[in-house]
């Protein structure tokens, strides 16, 4: 089923319309306060009429919704209009507001060894439209419990999906956010497991927005790495070496610089020695931000989390060679909802049913 944009949709139900009007159509979308087409106001009411019977308010709805023990995590299986699910998280974050982690895809092609999301394999890319009513469900979801903080300050593509390979969609949906919504853009982040076709790509477009870009790092060590991302290209640290310098002359400052993220798993990228290599590494790129990831458990898979302790000494060895290292907190574990947990393939991967479960209708 091909999946068609609300822009064409709108431009064959309304083929006479000037061009403002799909600019109003595509305010109406965000309007604080609107939850369908009927709050379009800046629009006529045959238009809204029309659009209500033959143009759904959104793209996606909620099959299931799971909300972890702390409250402070809720992911949502969300339908698309050829029935194929995915998944989108929303997060509070140190600020008293949420933090919305998108997905760009459904399933993934990148295949990382510990990934759930790679485990399904690639099915297809999300339109601009599903990635950019991710923010726009979460927001609808807000208004209806007015008992929690209601901002949406932060979006991180880290959700299912290699957003470099839906490179036009992602930029599509970020460009509207930018546009309509109150987040600025170094409160985007957009995480890529290290597409480098892409990211010469990226370099060279003067229309991608000026959001921040994490690399799924995961080693220093290019034959280990291979093992990790079974799509690392020949070279691809020394080519990321010299990409990142590129990038803090073409797009890079202070509020852009680069984040390594490094998932840590017992026995397999973990070892003080492979932090040495880590550290010599990072200090020859142009950036010195690492983001220590503790390993999720997925359902069939060996792996483990590095323990507290030997995370420490990791982290310790990092901050010899002068780097700044942080370490990520995990969130919605409980209902695998963490980092690299995100899939919809079949009932053994879905969280505990004693978790919540709401249904919510947003078309």
């Amino acid at each position: 089923m091909a999946i068609q944009t609300r822009e064409a949709l709108f431009s064959a139900l309304f083929p006479n319309e000037p061009a403002f009007r799909w600019r109003q159509v595509e305010e109406a979308l965000f309007l604080p306060n609107a939850n369908s087409w009927k709050d379009a106001t800046s629009l006529p009411k045959a238009i809204r009429e029309k659009l209500i019977q033959d143009m759904p308010w959104m793209t996606c709805k909620a099959e299931r919704l799971y909300t972890s023990k702390r409250g402070d995590t809720v992911k949502a299986a969300l339908a698309a209009a050829d029935g194929k699910l995915f998944e989108s998280v929303l997060m509070a974050n140190m600020r008293d507001q949420w933090t919305v982690c998108v997905s760009s895809q459904i399933g993934c092609g990148m295949g990382c060894t510990f990934c759930a999301t790679g485990a399904m394999g690639f099915k297809r890319s999300l339109t601009a439209d599903e990635i950019m009513d991710q923010y726009r469900f979460w927001k609808q979801y807000l208004r209806e419990k007015p008992e929690l903080p209601q901002r949406i300050s932060n979006v991180v593509f880290m959700g299912m999906g290699e957003p470099l390979t839906n490179y036009q969609n992602v930029k599509k949906a970020i460009h509207a956010w930018l546009k309509y919504t109150d987040i600025g853009p170094t409160r985007i982040t957009v995480s890529t497991v290290g597409v480098l076709m892409q990211m010469e790509t990226l370099l060279k477009d003067d229309d991608w927005p000026p959001v921040r870009i994490a690399v799924s790092l995961h080693s220093a060590n290019q034959k280990r790495r291979e093992e990790i991302v079974p799509t690392t290209t020949p070279d691809f640290l020394k080519k990321l070496t010299d990409w990142s310098h590129r990038y803090a002359r073409i797009k890079g400052n202070n509020r852009h610089h680069i984040t390594y993220e490094y998932t840590l798993i017992t026995g397999v990228n973990d070892t003080p020695e492979l932090a040495h290599e880590l550290g010599t590494y990072i200090k020859g790129t142009s950036a010195s931000l690492i983001n220590l990831i503790p390993y999720n458990p997925v359902v069939g898979k060996s792996f483990t989390r590095t323990s507290k302790p030997r995370i420490a000494e990791f982290k310790k060895i990092l901050e010899t060679y002068g780097l700044n290292v942080t370490q990520r907190k995990t969130m919605g574990d409980d209902i695998a909802a963490a980092c690299g947990q995100l899939v919809t393939q079949t009932e053994a991967t879905k969280p505990d049913a004693s978790h919540s479960r709401i249904a919510l209708d947003v078309s």
